[in-house]
């Protein structure tokens, strides 16, 4: 369901505005069009997965939450087209939509400094974690809670999340999300 106004200042730019049950059958019947696709769980990200699938690669608009830039990145990773908050203004959604049909790519400054850096910017001091970090993050990627981790480790759970904010800062990121996309960028889950 669009935003209010939306739809109507789309139509107002000529462009032919739906609202399909099934994308995919959508795309397949016109090709060329463009999918604005918003983006608040991981399912909604299997459904830009399996969309980008698809060929001729249709043109995706991911719409995340500003809040969320990881999920922008990780939308573009998986083949959307431009990247654009769900919570913008409704011009900025016009220029979006019409750059990408013109083969543009759109994104917030955030998201194409952490596709670019795989740090959102931030310059890495340039030390590798230690296994026990490494430990750490593997655990936080495969589902593990933080208070679980500090229970596991032997900290409290308010030292736990102290050592994890100090390690996150020295790695150059500000979320776990960023810590073990960051991780698996540079392989250190592969020792």
């Amino acid at each position: 369901m669009f935003r209010h106004g939306v739809a109507a200042s789309l139509s107002s730019l000529g462009h032919l505005v739906e609202e399909p049950a099934n994308a995919e059958a959508w795309l397949r019947e016109r090709p060329g069009g463009v999918v604005l696709l918003t983006l608040r769980c991981a399912e909604d990200l299997d459904r830009l997965t399996a969309l980008c699938r698809l060929r001729p690669r249709p043109l995706v608009v991911a719409l995340p939450s500003a809040e969320d830039v990881s999920l922008g990145v990780r939308a573009m990773r998986a083949g959307a087209r431009s990247v654009v908050a769900r919570e913008a203004t409704v011009s900025a959604l016009q220029r979006a939509v019409s750059a990408t049909l013109d083969g543009e790519a759109v994104m917030p400054t955030e998201v194409a400094d952490l596709l670019v850096t795989g740090r959102g910017g931030r310059a890495s001091r340039g030390s590798v974690p230690s296994v026990e970090q490494i430990a750490w993050l593997r655990r936080l990627s495969d589902g593990c809670t933080v208070s679980r981790l500090a229970s596991d480790t032997g900290y409290s759970e308010r030292a736990m999340y102290r050592l994890l904010r100090t390690f996150y800062q020295r790695i150059g990121v500000s979320t776990r999300l960023e810590a073990i996309m960051l991780a698996h960028d540079k392989g250190w889950f592969e020792n």
